[in-house]
């Protein structure tokens, strides 16, 4: 079986719907699955994830203080960039999407609520 590399994901992510057509309100409620480890807004602390303000158009794996798996560490220093639609790719199976990252969370199997996590997320970008 050959092993997909990070471009490669990147690519066959394209055509996932991007963020701004989905619904930020409907998207809060979607992240009621993430709240147990990620947080977001004024008061927002790494968990057992990262805090998540920023993270559409950030870095992968560059919240400072936080202890990122070996994966998105490289990934990062590889110059991968958390946009709309590499987060659609990871969100849908993250384990699949970056082998050995510590996120446990099955993903998101529907395209929409993907689409509207993200559009909430995005309402924390500066």
């Amino acid at each position: 079986m050959k092993r997909l590399t990070f471009a490669s994901i990147c690519l066959a992510a394209l055509p996932v719907m991007a963020a701004a057509e989905g619904d930020a309100a409907n998207g809060e409620k979607v992240f009621n699955k993430c709240k147990a480890c990620h947080m977001v807004g004024d008061d927002a602390k790494n968990r057992v994830g990262p805090e998540l303000n920023g993270i559409v158009g950030r870095a992968v794996g560059a919240v400072e203080g936080f202890a990122y798996s070996d994966t998105l560490k490289e990934m990062g220093a590889s110059g991968a960039v958390w946009s709309e639609d590499v987060l659609a790719a990871f969100l849908e199976k993250p384990r699949d999407f970056a082998k050995g990252t510590k996120m446990a969370f099955p993903g998101l199997r529907k395209e929409e609520e993907r689409a509207d996590v993200i559009a909430y997320l995005a309402t924390f970008s500066e």
